[in-house]
C-alpha cells in the first residue's frame, strides 16, 4: 500500500503539473476565470492520470471498457470537488487562486487516491 501510495503520488505530481500549467496559462492570458481554467486543467491532467495511473501506479489488466468509466467517473466527481473548492476560495472568499488550487489538489488528491484504489483499478479477486 505504502509503495503503490508512493507511485500515485509521483503519477499525481505529473498530473498535477499539466493541470497547473493549464491553469496557469489560461488565467493569465485571459481567456478564462480560475473556476473554469481549472475545470480545464483538471480533464487534461485527468488523462494524463489515468494513463500513468493504470500502468505504473496500479499494473492494472483491467480492460479500458472496465477501468475508463469508472476513472472517468472519480475524475468528475472529484473535478466537481476541485471546481467548488477554487469558486468557493477565489469567489467568495477573495483568495489568490493559486493558493486555493494548491489547497484542493491536496484534498482531491486523497479523494483520488481512495476511489481509483478502491473501486476503479481494484481487480477483482478469482476467488
Amino acid at each position: 500500500m505504502i509503495e503503490r501510495l508512493f507511485r500515485f503520488g509521483v503519477t499525481g505530481v505529473l498530473a498535477t503539473l499539466v493541470h497547473f500549467l493549464t491553469l496557469i496559462l489560461l488565467v493569465e492570458i485571459g481567456v478564462v476565470s480560475p473556476v473554469w481554467a481549472t475545470v480545464a486543467g483538471s480533464a487534461v491532467g485527468a488523462l494524463v492520470n489515468y494513463v500513468l495511473n493504470r500502468r505504473y501506479t496500479f499494473d492494472s489488466r483491467k480492460p479500458h471498457r472496465d477501468a475508463g468509466p469508472k476513472f472517468l467517473t472519480v475524475a468528475v466527481g472529484t473535478g466537481l470537488l476541485n471546481a467548488m473548492l477554487v469558486y468557493i476560495g477565489t469567489d467568495l472568499l477573495g483568495l489568490y487562486y493559486l493558493l486555493v488550487q494548491c489547497i484542493a489538489t491536496l484534498i482531491v488528491f486523497l479523494a483520488n487516491f481512495l476511489l481509483n484504489s478502491a473501486w476503479t483499478f481494484r481487480e477483482e479477486s478469482t476467488t
